[in-house]
């Protein structure tokens, strides 16, 4: 079978014949080139990474021996399907300890995915037909959207802006939007702004949900990652469970990156259809890794220590940058810092938008970031960067300080 052959058959969802034939270079890998050009040049000059998207630590010592010991017993080598119970009990603890949702029934309302990923990849399958729509915020995760496509619906972006808190305007949706849609995602504390919503706002999100007969996926990858008070789950508000799903990631908040579990809970019939579409691509993520999953949420201490250590590294940055002419205010969640993006530096090198300043600072200074131009010009700075210890910490954002503070940055 020749290339030519081949070439010919790919799905135009993933652009047909044209596919790898796309010389666009898309922003991250525009940053990895960057940085490997920078390291290349400069082999003996750190590279402060600041653009890392996921916890610089392995799991806990306690969950991993968790894993360990579950790894070793016969009864979990099988096929999980869709999920244990035992996880799904602990979910309904975990949301009451964490959250003060109560009420939730293990058996019909909680369901366990490989990942929020592939849960969000799936979402599509179960509610989008050709024609409908998603609504989606942005800048955020795109996974959400790019399924909606692949499916034959119609992605509307919210945007989301400095001057609203990075909440989307549902008011300003189209009457044509409204009525097409059928999924509303949402994602809080939200990455990459690092904004949370508030009850008012999920109060009017359910409203809305009810009104116009949507359902809202709300990703709360970063829930239990806040830093003003108790976390907020989109479950509390009244109503919710009525009209959508949160879903949970052991990722951010217990340091199992890698390990591929998450959760949904809500809507009973959401779970049903998601569930139902899920048997058809996996049989469940491994019993043990599920099990260990349960040792986690049974001790909701450890993302509390582990959003300590986020806190207190946000803390330096936001005083760092503001002292090299950037306006950080610390988040009320996630490990994310999104910031102005400078507009010249020095020589009088002028940016047009955000990727290319990000791009500056990696060859100039050695410092990667993540450039945002979806709705103004941000970057995101993330506390995720590697240092073990509080003064590995303070040496490394100092570090950037003295790097930033020669770029004589302008906004």
């Amino acid at each position: 079978m020749s290339d030519e052959f081949i070439q010919s058959l790919f799905a135009k969802r993933i652009g047909g014949e044209s596919f790898g034939k796309d010389t666009r270079v898309y922003k991250f890998e525009k940053i990895k080139r960057a940085k490997a050009e920078a390291k290349k040049t400069h082999p003996n000059v750190e590279l402060l990474d600041f653009g890392v998207g996921e916890p610089d630590e392995m799991a806990l010592p306690l969950v991993v021996e968790a894993l360990k010991h579950e790894c070793a017993k016969s009864e979990n080598r099988g096929y999980a399907d869709n999920g244990i119970d035992e996880l799904k009990r602990a979910v309904v603890t975990y949301m009451s300890a964490v959250f003060g949702v109560s009420g939730i029934d293990s058996s019909t309302e909680v369901i366990h995915s490989i990942g929020s990923k592939p849960a969000l990849a799936m979402l599509p399958s179960v509610f989008i037909n050709p024609g409908d729509v998603t609504l989606m915020t942005t800048p955020g995760y795109p996974v959400i959207a790019t399924h909606t496509v692949w499916n034959g619906g119609r992605v509307v972006n919210l945007p989301l802006k400095q001057e609203n808190g990075f909440l989307p305007d549902l008011g300003a949706i189209s009457a044509k939007d409204r009525k097409a849609a059928k999924l509303l995602y949402l994602n809080y504390p939200n990455n990459p702004t690092g904004a949370v919503a508030t009850p008012e706002f999920f109060a009017s999100v359910v409203e809305f949900a009810k009104e116009n007969n949507i359902i809202v996926v709300q990703d709360a990858a970063y829930a239990a990652l806040t830093f003003n008070g108790k976390p907020l789950s989109f479950l509390s508000t009244p109503g919710a469970k009525d009209v959508g799903v949160e879903i949970h990631s052991f990722s951010k908040a217990y340091n199992m990156t890698g390990w591929r579990l998450a959760f949904l809970v809500g809507s009973p019939l959401v779970i049903s259809g998601f569930a139902n579409v899920k048997d058809n691509f996996d049989s469940g993520q491994f019993i043990a890794i599920q099990k260990a999953g349960v040792y986690a949420l049974n001790h909701p201490e450890i993302t509390e220590k582990i959003g300590a250590k986020y806190r207190r590294r946000l803390a330096l940055m936001v005083d760092v940058l503001n002292q090299c002419g950037f306006s950080a205010v610390m988040p009320g969640g996630s490990f994310y810092l999104y910031v102005n993006a400078p507009k010249r530096a020095k020589r009088k090198v002028e940016f047009s938008n955000a990727e290319e300043a990000s791009e500056f600072l990696i060859k100039e200074a050695r410092i990667s970031t993540v450039p945002w131009d979806d709705v103004g010009s941000f970057l995101r700075f993330s506390a995720t960067f590697a240092a073990s210890g509080n003064a590995a910490e303070v040496k490394a954002v100092d570090e950037m300080k003295d790097r930033l503070m020669a770029l004589n940055l302008e906004f």
